[in-house]
Protein backbone atom coordinates (compact mmCIF):
# COMPACT_ATOMS: atom_id res chain seq x y z
CA UNK A 1 0.00 0.00 0.00
CA UNK A 2 1.11 3.53 -0.82
CA UNK A 3 1.30 6.16 2.17
CA UNK A 4 1.65 9.46 1.78
CA UNK A 5 5.07 10.42 1.85
CA UNK A 6 5.07 12.40 4.65
CA UNK A 7 3.20 9.79 6.95
CA UNK A 8 6.09 7.38 5.70
CA UNK A 9 8.54 10.02 6.90
CA UNK A 10 6.83 10.61 10.45
CA UNK A 11 6.70 7.04 11.14
CA UNK A 12 9.89 6.39 10.55
CA UNK A 13 11.47 9.02 12.55
CA UNK A 14 9.04 7.19 15.26
CA UNK A 15 10.65 4.20 14.52
CA UNK A 16 14.53 5.76 14.25
CA UNK A 17 13.43 6.98 18.23
CA UNK A 18 11.90 4.04 19.53
CA UNK A 19 15.04 1.88 18.18
CA UNK A 20 16.59 3.36 21.48
CA UNK A 21 19.95 1.24 20.86
CA UNK A 22 20.22 2.05 17.08
CA UNK A 23 20.70 -1.58 16.29
CA UNK A 24 17.64 -0.89 13.23
CA UNK A 25 15.06 -3.15 15.11
CA UNK A 26 12.83 -2.20 17.73
CA UNK A 27 13.06 -4.68 20.26
CA UNK A 28 11.18 -5.14 23.66
CA UNK A 29 14.08 -3.20 25.59
CA UNK A 30 13.61 -0.58 23.38
CA UNK A 31 9.99 -0.02 24.45
CA UNK A 32 10.93 -0.40 28.00
CA UNK A 33 13.77 2.22 27.94
CA UNK A 34 11.32 4.64 26.10
CA UNK A 35 8.80 4.07 28.68
CA UNK A 36 11.00 4.46 31.48
CA UNK A 37 12.54 7.60 30.06
CA UNK A 38 8.77 9.12 30.05
CA UNK A 39 7.94 8.23 33.22
CA UNK A 40 10.99 9.44 34.27
CA UNK A 41 10.61 12.92 32.63
CA UNK A 42 6.23 12.98 34.23
CA UNK A 43 7.71 14.49 37.66
CA UNK A 44 4.19 15.99 38.29
CA UNK A 45 2.08 13.21 37.80
CA UNK A 46 -0.02 10.20 39.69
CA UNK A 47 1.17 6.70 39.50
CA UNK A 48 -2.49 5.92 37.59
CA UNK A 49 -1.32 8.58 34.66
CA UNK A 50 2.32 6.79 35.10
CA UNK A 51 0.75 3.09 35.22
CA UNK A 52 -1.69 4.21 32.02
CA UNK A 53 1.16 4.79 29.69
CA UNK A 54 3.17 2.30 30.67
CA UNK A 55 0.32 0.29 29.96
CA UNK A 56 -0.06 2.08 26.63
CA UNK A 57 3.51 1.09 25.75
CA UNK A 58 2.66 -2.38 26.44
CA UNK A 59 -0.09 -2.49 24.59
CA UNK A 60 1.67 -0.62 21.19
CA UNK A 61 4.86 -3.42 22.06
CA UNK A 62 2.31 -6.63 22.30
CA UNK A 63 0.54 -5.47 18.99
CA UNK A 64 3.78 -4.93 16.90
CA UNK A 65 4.91 -8.15 18.03
CA UNK A 66 1.87 -10.03 17.82
CA UNK A 67 1.50 -8.78 14.47
CA UNK A 68 4.81 -8.41 12.96
CA UNK A 69 7.06 -10.63 14.85
CA UNK A 70 6.50 -13.55 12.64
CA UNK A 71 9.61 -15.75 12.98
CA UNK A 72 9.63 -14.70 16.54
CA UNK A 73 12.45 -13.38 16.97
CA UNK A 74 11.64 -10.25 19.32
CA UNK A 75 12.31 -8.01 16.65
CA UNK A 76 10.48 -5.17 14.05
CA UNK A 77 12.43 -4.22 11.22
CA UNK A 78 11.86 -0.54 9.91
CA UNK A 79 9.78 -2.32 6.67
CA UNK A 80 7.87 -4.20 9.16
CA UNK A 81 6.88 -1.61 11.26
CA UNK A 82 5.98 1.32 8.42
CA UNK A 83 3.20 -1.00 6.90
CA UNK A 84 2.12 -1.82 10.18
CA UNK A 85 1.75 1.51 11.79
CA UNK A 86 0.40 2.49 8.95
CA UNK A 87 -2.36 0.56 9.12
CA UNK A 88 -5.17 2.17 11.37
CA UNK A 89 -7.69 -1.08 11.06
CA UNK A 90 -4.43 -2.92 12.53
CA UNK A 91 -2.71 -0.43 14.65
CA UNK A 92 -5.66 2.44 15.54
CA UNK A 93 -6.43 0.96 18.94
CA UNK A 94 -2.77 0.74 20.13
CA UNK A 95 -2.40 4.55 18.79
CA UNK A 96 -5.68 5.90 20.74
CA UNK A 97 -4.85 4.24 24.30
CA UNK A 98 -0.96 5.63 23.74
CA UNK A 99 -2.62 9.10 22.83
CA UNK A 100 -5.11 9.04 25.44
CA UNK A 101 -2.55 8.05 27.96
CA UNK A 102 0.30 10.53 26.96
CA UNK A 103 -1.80 13.57 26.87
CA UNK A 104 -3.09 12.82 29.72
CA UNK A 105 0.06 12.43 31.19
CA UNK A 106 0.91 16.02 30.27
CA UNK A 107 -1.89 17.14 32.25
CA UNK A 108 -0.39 16.40 36.06
CA UNK A 109 -3.22 18.64 37.44
CA UNK A 110 -5.99 17.37 36.10
CA UNK A 111 -7.63 20.83 34.56
CA UNK A 112 -7.45 19.80 30.84
CA UNK A 113 -4.52 22.07 29.78
CA UNK A 114 -1.16 21.21 29.34
CA UNK A 115 1.74 23.53 30.42
CA UNK A 116 4.84 24.20 27.41
CA UNK A 117 7.34 22.79 29.80
CA UNK A 118 5.45 19.68 30.67
CA UNK A 119 4.92 19.16 26.94
CA UNK A 120 8.49 19.23 26.23
CA UNK A 121 9.40 16.97 28.94
CA UNK A 122 8.00 14.27 27.90
CA UNK A 123 8.71 14.23 24.00
CA UNK A 124 11.91 15.01 24.50
CA UNK A 125 11.48 11.50 27.09
CA UNK A 126 10.45 10.14 23.88
CA UNK A 127 13.34 11.68 21.77
CA UNK A 128 11.87 14.54 19.58
CA UNK A 129 14.59 17.50 18.95
CA UNK A 130 13.92 20.99 21.10
CA UNK A 131 13.37 23.23 18.02
CA UNK A 132 10.74 20.73 16.73
CA UNK A 133 8.84 20.59 20.13
CA UNK A 134 8.21 24.49 19.88
CA UNK A 135 7.03 24.18 16.27
CA UNK A 136 4.35 21.72 16.89
CA UNK A 137 3.71 23.27 20.46
CA UNK A 138 2.93 26.80 18.61
CA UNK A 139 0.91 24.77 15.77
CA UNK A 140 -1.42 24.22 18.68
CA UNK A 141 -2.28 27.50 18.98
CA UNK A 142 -1.37 28.19 23.26
CA UNK A 143 -3.90 30.46 24.89
CA UNK A 144 -2.09 33.54 26.59
CA UNK A 145 -0.56 32.06 29.36
CA UNK A 146 1.17 29.36 26.76
CA UNK A 147 -1.24 26.12 27.38
CA UNK A 148 -2.66 24.25 25.16
CA UNK A 149 -5.89 21.98 25.54
CA UNK A 150 -5.48 18.23 26.46
CA UNK A 151 -7.41 17.32 23.78
CA UNK A 152 -6.12 18.91 20.69
CA UNK A 153 -2.80 16.67 21.76
CA UNK A 154 -4.47 13.61 22.06
CA UNK A 155 -5.77 14.38 18.48
CA UNK A 156 -2.81 15.39 16.83
CA UNK A 157 -1.08 12.13 18.47
CA UNK A 158 -3.80 10.20 16.43
CA UNK A 159 -3.41 12.37 13.57
CA UNK A 160 0.24 11.77 13.18
CA UNK A 161 -0.56 8.26 12.40
CA UNK A 162 -3.00 8.63 9.09
CA UNK A 163 -1.33 7.11 6.22
CA UNK A 164 -3.29 9.45 3.94
CA UNK A 165 -2.74 12.82 5.93
CA UNK A 166 0.10 14.58 4.17
CA UNK A 167 -0.65 17.70 5.96
CA UNK A 168 -0.72 16.89 9.91
CA UNK A 169 0.71 19.48 13.20
CA UNK A 170 3.01 16.22 13.62
CA UNK A 171 5.32 16.68 10.22
CA UNK A 172 6.90 19.52 12.77
CA UNK A 173 8.33 16.53 14.43
CA UNK A 174 10.44 15.45 11.42
CA UNK A 175 13.61 16.41 11.16
CA UNK A 176 13.95 19.33 8.29
CA UNK A 177 16.42 16.53 6.13
CA UNK A 178 13.11 14.41 6.49
CA UNK A 179 10.67 16.77 4.73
Amino acid sequence: MDHHPQAAARVEHVFDLFDTDGNGFIEAADIELMTNRVIAAATGSDRGAKDAIRAAFDRYWATMAAELDANGDGRISVEEFRSFVLSPEQFGAAVEQFAEALSALGDPDGDGLIERPVFEALMKAIGFGHENLHALFDSFEPDAQDLIEVEVWRAAIVEFYEPDNGDTRGNHLIPAQGR
